[in-house]
Formats: C-alpha cells, structure tokens, sequence
C-alpha cells in the first residue's frame, strides 16, 4: 500500500479510536471512573496508539500536533492537508460511534450529558477556556516535538507523550472538559449539537493557537543533535518521511 494512502488511513484510525475510546471512557463512565479514570484514558489510549502507529504516520492523531510538526518542517503542506482531512474525518466518526451507542441501544446512557463535548460557562469564563486550551495544548506539541526531535532518545517519546496527555486531562476536565485536539471537540460538538456546537470554534481556534506556539518555542530549547538537522522522528525512533 503506498504511503500516501497508508499514513492519514493510520491518522484516520488513530484519531477515532482515541475519540470512541478515550472520549467515550467519559460518556460511558464517569460515574464510575470520574475525572481521574478519564485522564488515564486518554493518555492510555494516545500512549498505545504512539506505539501502534507511530512507525506509519508518527502518530499526530491531532491537527493541532500537525500543525505544529508543519511549522518545524517535518512534513509537507500537502502532507499535512491530507492528515487534517483524515483526522477530522476519524474524529467525526468516531462521534458518531458513541451518539449511536447512546441512542440506539437501550440503557447506554451519556454519563456527561453532551456527549463528551467541551464547553465553557460553569467552571470557568469563554476567555479563561481561551487561555487555558492555548496553555494545555502548547504544553501537549511542546513535549511531543521535543520528544520526536534527533536529539531525543529513542524509543520513549510514546510514553512522554501519555502520560503529559493524562497531566494535561488532570487539570482540563473540571474547567472545559480538555481538548487540545481540534477533531475531538469537532466530532462530539457535532453530534451533540446545542450550545457545544456553537463554542466549538474556540476550541479550534485555540488549540492551534496553542501548538504553533510550541513549534515557536521548540527551537530555542532542543539540544542539537550532533551532525544531523532537526528533522522529527515517530515516537517509536524511527524517522518520519518529509514527503
């Protein structure tokens, strides 16, 4: 299969698995795992399919971790194009997944109400959530570009990335729900509809905001790798293709 195919299918896979698994952990299971149950999800799933995938695609399964590899160079416009299609396209099924597991199969209910759709109004202002998706998601490309560079070690960035995913959900679900990924709030707004669908721009808006910001910062931090350019790898080590 050419890679041209093979890398945003993985995306496609990789995006709505984390989105009928780690999102759905929280519509069908809050009430028994809360906030905390829900962190370790996400960053169980996204650690799992950084090992999975990672060696196809490098495992963005997020626009705003595209966007921040195609600003550091790692990848091509037309590459990253492909990727975004992909991985708004997964995250929207798998939304549609979880909408038809709780409303078509008897007593699944949604354990948060809105189909696991971030939001703003009762634990912090549209401003705050503004802030508080640039900061989470900045932290979230921060640590995945560093992790990814030549100058890394090998092999490790899977769970460096897990376990900042599953920090970042600690402090994000009791404020907006965490997105950091604009095709995991985009899928569930859209299915939900309501007032989630509406603020979804934020949540877009911010967390791109978030990861160009990272590609901004990451240069002035990483060690230089000896003899090599600052090309990225998959979390597995192995380099991923520019083209």
């Amino acid at each position: 299969m050419s890679s041209n195919f093979r890398e945003p299918l993985a995306e496609f896979v990789g995006t709505l698995v984390l989105v009928f698994f780690a999102v759905g952990s929280a519509v069908f299971g809050f009430d028994k795992i809360g906030a905390p149950g829900v962190a370790l999800a996400f960053g169980f799933v996204l650690l799992a399919l950084a090992y999975a995938i990672g060696p196809t695609s490098g495992c963005h399964v997020n626009p705003a971790v595209t966007l921040g590899v195609l600003l550091r160079k790692g990848m091509t416009v037309e590459k990253a194009v492909t990727y975004w299609v992909a991985q708004v396209l997964g995250g929207i099924v798998g939304a549609a997944l979880l909408k038809l597991m709780v409303s078509s199969f008897g007593k699944v209910k949604d354990q948060t109400g809105g189909l696991g759709t971030n939001d703003w109004g009762t634990s912090i202002s549209g401003p705050g959530a503004f802030v508080l998706e640039i900061v989470l998601t900045f932290l979230l490309v921060f640590v995945v570009l560093l992790v990814t560079g030549r100058a890394a070690a090998p092999g490790f960035a899977g769970l460096a990335i897990g376990l900042v995913l599953t920090v970042i959900h600690f402090v994000g679900i009791p404020l907006d729900g965490t997105s950091v990924n604009p095709a995991r709030s985009l899928g569930p707004a859209l299915f939900h509809g309501g007032t989630p669908l509406s603020h979804v721009w934020l949540f877009l808006l911010a967390t791109l905001i978030g990861g160009a910001l990272a590609a901004l910062v990451v240069p002035l931090l990483e060690a230089p790798p000896a003899g090599a350019d600052h090309g990225l790898t998959d979390p597995t080590g192995a380099n991923v293709p520019s083209s």
